[in-house]
């Protein structure tokens, strides 16, 4: 029971709506229908895809989250020790044989897709690769989490997209890829001071809380500046990106020794994923 009630913290319940509903909702948006593949692919990135980013994570940082006062709730686990070796494995026995089955039902395009993914999940976390600390290969292979569920359901439908670089599809993927990157970054700031203590680098580490966010607030405006570019009524989602940015405008004169308090800001950003959400999926309906 100890495990479980560690998975579960560790995993984020509160955010894997964040890998899942990207996942459908290209899927769903491409095909037009429900079949097993959407059902397959939706409980793959919501909770083993999940266990297995967030555990490997976890586990490799488990010197630096000491440091962290954030681990212990809806931000993640302080796992201990005599753990680590079964997340690992429960991370992979869960993740590697759906994965198999849903890239048995695309070509090449998704298995390349799933691999990235997966790629993606590993290499931010695991030793000799850490991705995490290489400032801002750190924010994009972040944002490669959140991404390349879409891109998986894309690729599964890959007759029926179009993906000239004019295309829709490009256009919402690239402004999606900015909203990951400034999402990463932005939350990197609060552990700026622990990261530094557990001697773990970071877009933030490197650059300083006051740099970092002003370049997600950057980020945040040019995907809204991206989807005011598309076909109507793509225009009508920029405006998703302005919750965004106001939660950080606040922060845009941090200081190093002050940016534990962007906590406050990013539990707004978590809640504010589902408000926007809910907004994203109501448009969709009015698109579809």
């Amino acid at each position: 029971m100890s495990l479980i009630r560690q998975l579960l913290v560790s995993s984020r319940p509160f955010s894997w709506i964040n890998t899942a509903f990207p996942f459908a909702a290209a899927y769903l948006f491409a095909v037009r229908e429900i079949d097993w593949v959407l059902i397959l692919g939706a409980l793959f990135f919501l909770i083993p895809y999940n266990v297995a980013m967030y555990g490997i994570n976890d586990v490799f940082d488990y010197a630096s989250d000491l440091h962290n006062p954030r681990k212990g709730g809806i931000e993640g686990a302080l796992l201990a020790p005599r753990l680590h070796p079964a997340v690992l494995w429960i991370s992979a026995l869960s993740t590697l044989p759906a994965a198999a089955l849903l890239m048995s039902a695309g070509g090449p395009a998704t298995w390349a897709a799933v691999l990235v993914s997966l790629f993606a999940v590993a290499a931010y976390s695991v030793p000799k690769l850490r991705f995490k600390e290489r400032p801002f290969i750190d924010s994009l292979t972040s944002s490669t989490h959140f991404v390349s569920p879409a891109l998986v359901g894309f690729a599964l439908a890959h007759d029926r997209v179009d993906y000239s670089p004019s295309g829709t599809v490009v256009l919402v993927l690239s402004a999606f890829f900015l909203w990951g990157m400034a999402a990463h970054a932005f939350g990197a700031v609060q552990d700026v001071v622990p990261d530094r203590e557990g001697g773990i680098g970071s877009v933030a580490t490197k650059l300083g809380a006051r740099f970092t966010v002003r370049m997600a607030v950057l980020l945040w405006a040019g995907a809204g500046v991206l989807l005011l570019a598309g076909q109507w009524p793509i225009p009508l989602t920029a405006v998703l990106v302005i919750p965004y940015v106001a939660i950080s405008l606040p922060w845009w004169n941090v200081t190093d020794e002050s940016s534990a308090g962007v906590n406050a800001a990013w539990r707004r950003f978590i809640w504010l994923n589902y408000g926007c959400g809910f907004l994203a999926t109501m448009m969709m309906i009015l698109f579809w």
